[in-house]
């Protein structure tokens, strides 16, 4: 049954800006998912520790403020580093389950010093190796006052059974040129992460699918007012502004036709599943195919700079 896959989106909210916490969080609903034979489990964008709502909600961008110097630092030091192995149970829980994850998190990584983040979409395979970390290419509006800019290193695609998964992160899905590279690199499981909301997922997840004529997976997290941690640094200005609901999900599956097979799915947290039918893919190519039978690559041509950035490089 290589042509099927199953998968489950994970539309769960984090332990706001707590890692350990919402990496239980994680944990769990990836036991959660193995009881149902789940092959492929997706998390939305910066899940571990979680968005950073408070930018729009304190003046994020009021200049040297002990406000968002704090609330940055708190996020900072709860955000995840790879190298030094915060995400080894999550690998542990793949390979002993035989699951794919794409995890969105919040990364700090120690090859660009170890002091900024960047909203990173990890891709783990069944064997429990990290695959790639793709760092979101531009964060949008207030999400550069806190995030930093990624590269292109993470535009990779990777084989399950007779699939082939991509991902992007949030409204990176909005831009052409990185979803043709991964078009070009024969992607047909296209996932889409985002912090949460229909209003995201809505319309781009049929487009993409109707563009690329492959499976859309978009995945959401969801938050409350009442899901902020009593022990969040000011609190109370955060409280003071926001509103009840500021991710409502709006997780969903569009197929290579680009109609719903998955509609939105709101306010309700947990796993949702379907199984997806490689079939479906080369039926849909039949009359579209963006980086084969029609396209013109002696007309137009995409380059990719795939190198991993750094301000430094050894000579030794």
């Amino acid at each position: 049954m290589k042509h099927k896959l199953k998968v489950a989106l994970a539309q769960i909210s984090p332990v706001w800006l707590n890692k350990d916490e919402t990496l239980k969080k994680v944990e769990n609903a990836i036991e959660e998912a193995s009881k149902e034979n789940v092959e492929l489990i997706v998390f939305g964008e910066g899940l571990v520790p979680g968005y950073p709502f408070w930018l729009a909600l304190t003046g994020g961008a009021e200049w040297n403020t002990k406000v968002n110097k704090e609330l940055h630092a708190h996020y900072v030091k709860n955000a995840v580093t790879i190298e030094k192995g915060d995400l080894n149970v999550i690998c542990k829980l793949a390979k002993h389950h035989n699951i794919a994850i794409y995890l969105g998190i919040i990364e700090r990584p120690e090859d660009r010093g170890g002091h900024s983040v960047y909203a990173s979409l990890v891709y783990i395979n069944q064997e429990g190796t990290i695959q790639s970390v793709h760092r979101k290419l531009q964060p949008t509006y207030d999400e550069r006052l806190t995030w930093s800019p990624g590269d292109g290193h993470g535009l990779k695609v990777h084989a399950l059974k007779d699939f082939t998964l991509g991902g992007l992160n949030c409204w990176e899905n909005w831009m052409p040129l990185p979803r043709a590279a991964l078009y070009g690199m024969g992607e047909n499981v296209h996932i889409a992460v985002w912090p949460g909301s229909d209003h995201n997922t809505k319309d781009i997840t049929r487009f993409i699918a109707r563009e690329s004529r492959s499976y859309v997976i978009s995945v959401s997290c969801l938050m409350a007012s009442e899901d902020f941690p009593q022990k969040t640094p000011h609190l109370d200005k955060i409280l003071d502004k926001a509103p009840k609901i500021l991710s409502n999900g709006g997780s969903c599956i569009a197929g290579p036709d680009g109609e719903w097979l998955v509609e939105p799915v709101l306010h309700k947290e947990g796993l949702i599943y379907h199984t997806l039918d490689f079939n479906r893919v080369l039926e849909e190519r039949q009359n579209f195919d963006p980086v084969g039978h029609y396209s013109r690559p002696d007309v137009t041509q995409l380059s990719i700079n795939r190198e991993r950035q750094s301000t430094i490089k050894f000579m030794d």
